[in-house]
């Protein structure tokens, strides 16, 4: 068997590489010295563990020892996890985007020995198909060219290089500096995803269809300040028609990548943990505006997935040796049908049905009344599959909803499911990627916290509680800074902004449920680590990276908000909360730089930074803070979360947070009782010490 040098990386995704004939190397100096030392090109493949064409290309081409030879000749290979390593895999990206007009992985860029993109593209089938050279064939041909025509790529690449160099190092207008964004930006947002809007299906756009949590919360708060329904309205459709979809998990909870279709139908079925995270978040938001009990479920579900499944150190679950508390990246899409053929695997697997399968487990009555409820088939709910992974077998959604049955029928349907779902967890299970990502925890810790308090669960506090813990003893140094990857014992790599910005949100949320002051120094002692770190001075804004790679061309300020929102976006609302708790006049100075520094490409492409708009709502709005004094009343505090109230600083009158909030100094409440002071343009209220007060104080 093969074993190449990424058998001495941690990384889930190199590691699955390991055996290649390929001779690959991790990215770092001992590749690039043989790239110069022999004059040979880098091939550089970029990708993550759950990426379902990354396998597809590992087994057609990385495994065939014919290409593999081809690679090894003629270019020195690199692996990188994107996941690990998002710096590195932001700058080539940008290149591929460029030069082909898209990008996506299998990532695949050939690059001169210092560095430089000369040729770039994403998956490349084994032979000429789909409308793609042969990956061979595109070997032959950029060995050719480097033999004959290095000149001209060179001076390619340098032109390339240049142009993205200049846009990532543009500095604001100067004398715009200090304003605000305005609303007919934010108008002009809510318009292109009107236009966007699938009035028939919900979601934005045709198929493939990837739910974007950044537009739901951006449009939410735009409902919010201007009283739009409509802008409300798409997002409760949106979510309502995922929550009937196949690309919801029926049995298990928690949602798959995206729709294949435009009916939230046929999944791409890995699920990763930063769509757990936003999407619970979105369905919570959603319930708060429509007290709709549907909107929960889907919530709790979500969560008590992440909880069962995905999270290391599971009391009494598989996962105790993993690390205590953190939440793990993705499961794959791809599994075996048969534990008996572990390396035979098709996308879905794990998901799937036969009639005669759930016939098998629930006797034909049940099963064909388990078929209405999910839209099952004798020979299979899937029409035109190309690959015919899905031929005679069902994926599970709502056909039926629990209103049109009688409610016996409904807690029959309820045993029925626990009952595949019991058989189901007997499958061989999707691959995990167990890496624990401060970013990514950083979102969960924040859909945690706020379900404790929207949902009135305690357990996810608890569990928002671990993983913070867990990040503050494991991934944060003596000095301060972050790491961004813990696994299997092994905390490594430099944090990078979204590991701040995200972890910095989970801070502060699980502050405002927890009201545990630690979590709001820890927040606001990392915010100032950021800006000594990744704060351009100059231009404004943050770069994705502390500093540049030794090797990397240039610092990317990332702006787009698509599957996760840029960190960018994240910090801009942090900065504004951090703002507004303390005072600090450097945190506004950096949000208003931050804002100066997106101002055009908001202007240009509203819908690309939903997310940064999101935050300029929050920077739009008076402040507000409320201020809780005195015992904890449950009622109080459930009434106070049960109401959707996106621009408010909640805060604890407690001494550590007086020289912030002077005025808290005089906050009090009888012992035993609770008061709640409403606190809006610096001008507070008489406290409410009742329900019905409190109900009076917040309208």
């Amino acid at each position: 068997m093969h074993v190449n040098r990424l058998a001495r990386e941690k990384s889930p995704y190199l590691l699955q590489h390991a055996h290649n004939p390929v001779d690959w190397y991790a990215w770092g100096e001992e590749a690039f010295e043989k790239a110069r030392k022999e004059d040979k090109p880098i091939f550089l493949s970029i990708g993550y563990s759950t990426c379902h064409w990354c396998h597809v290309m590992e087994r057609e081409s990385f495994e065939n020892e014919e290409i593999a030879e081809m690679v090894n000749r003629w270019f020195v290979p690199i692996k990188v996890d994107r996941e690990e390593r998002p710096d590195i895999d932001q700058i080539y990206m940008a290149y591929v985007q460029a030069s082909t007009g898209g990008g996506g992985w299998p990532m695949s860029v050939w690059l001169t020995p210092d560095l430089k993109p000369f040729v770039g593209g994403t998956y490349f089938p084994p032979d000429n198909r789909y409308g793609r050279a042969g990956f061979p064939i595109v070997l032959e041909r950029i060995a050719e060219a480097w033999k004959n025509d290095r000149a001209k790529i060179v001076e390619s690449s340098h032109a390339v290089m240049e142009q993205l160099k200049s846009r990532a190092n543009s500095n604001p207008d100067d004398e715009n500096s200090n304003e605000r964004i305005g609303t007919a930006v934010l108008d002009a947002a809510y318009q292109q995803f009107r236009r966007a809007f699938d009035s028939k299906l919900g979601g934005f756009g045709s198929a493939p269809k990837f739910p974007r949590p950044s537009i739901y919360n951006f449009l939410l708060r735009y409902a919010h300040r201007t009283g739009n329904e409509e802008a409300r309205d798409m997002v409760i459709e949106t979510l309502l028609a995922m929550a009937r979809g196949g690309m919801h998990d029926q049995l298990g909870g928690g949602f798959h990548r995206y729709s294949v279709d435009e009916y939230w139908f046929v999944p791409h079925f890995e699920k990763m943990l930063y769509d757990q995270a936003q999407l619970a978040i979105s369905y919570l938001e959603a319930f708060q505006l429509t007290a709709d009990e549907k909107l929960a479920q889907t919530a709790r579900r979500i969560l008590d997935y992440v909880l069962r499944d995905m999270t290391a150190a599971n009391p009494g679950g598989s996962h105790s040796d993993a690390g205590p508390g953190g939440f793990f990246s993705a499961e794959d899409a791809d599994s075996a049908s048969d534990a008996d053929r572990p390396n035979d695997k098709s996308e879905g697997a794990f998901y799937i049905w036969s009639f005669a399968e759930v016939q098998a487990l629930l006797g034909d009555a049940t099963a064909r009344q388990f078929a209405h409820h999910y839209g099952m088939e004798e020979e299979g709910n899937v029409r035109n599959d190309p690959h015919h992974e899905f031929t005679g077998r069902n994926i599970l959604f709502e056909a039926h909803t629990p209103e049109s049955e009688e409610r016996d029928d409904a807690a029959a349907m309820r045993v029925a499911a626990l009952k595949l779902f019991e058989h189901r967890a007997k499958r061989p299970r999707p691959y995990l990627d167990d890496k624990i990502l401060t970013s990514w925890n950083g979102l969960m810790i924040s859909a945690l916290a706020k379900a404790a308090a929207i949902l009135d669960r305690p357990e996810y506090a608890t569990a928002a509680r671990r993983a913070a813990d867990f990040i503050l003893s494991t991934l944060r140094r003596p000095d301060g800074t972050l790491l961004r990857r813990y696994r299997d014992g092994d905390a490594a790599i430099d944090g990078m902004l979204d590991d701040y910005a995200f972890f910095v949100q989970g801070l502060l949320d699980l502050y405002e449920v927890t009201f545990e002051f630690r979590y709001l120094a820890a927040a606001l002692a990392l915010t100032e680590k950021q800006c000594e770190l990744f704060e351009d001075k100059t231009g404004g804004g943050f770069y994705a990276s502390a500093q540049p790679d030794a090797n990397a061309l240039m610092r990317v300020k990332d702006d787009y908000d698509g599957a996760e929102p840029s960190g960018n976006s994240i910090s801009l609302s942090n900065l504004l909360r951090l703002s507004r708790i303390t005072g600090r006049e450097s945190f506004e100075h950096s949000a208003r730089r931050l804002v100066a520094a997106l101002r055009d490409r908001a202007a240009e492409a509203p819908s690309a930074v939903p997310q940064f708009l999101a935050a300029c709502e929050l920077d739009l709005a008076p402040p507000k803070e409320i201020v809780v004094a005195g015992a904890f009343d449950g009622t109080i505090m459930r009434r106070l979360w049960a109401r959707f109230d996106p621009h408010r600083i909640l805060l604890h009158a407690a001494p550590a947070i007086a020289d912030w909030q002077p005025a808290t100094t005089e906050m009090s409440a009888p012992e035993g009782e609770t008061a709640v002071f409403l606190c809006e343009n610096f001008t507070c209220q008489a406290p409410a010490r009742n329900e019905a007060d409190l109900e009076r104080l917040l309208k």
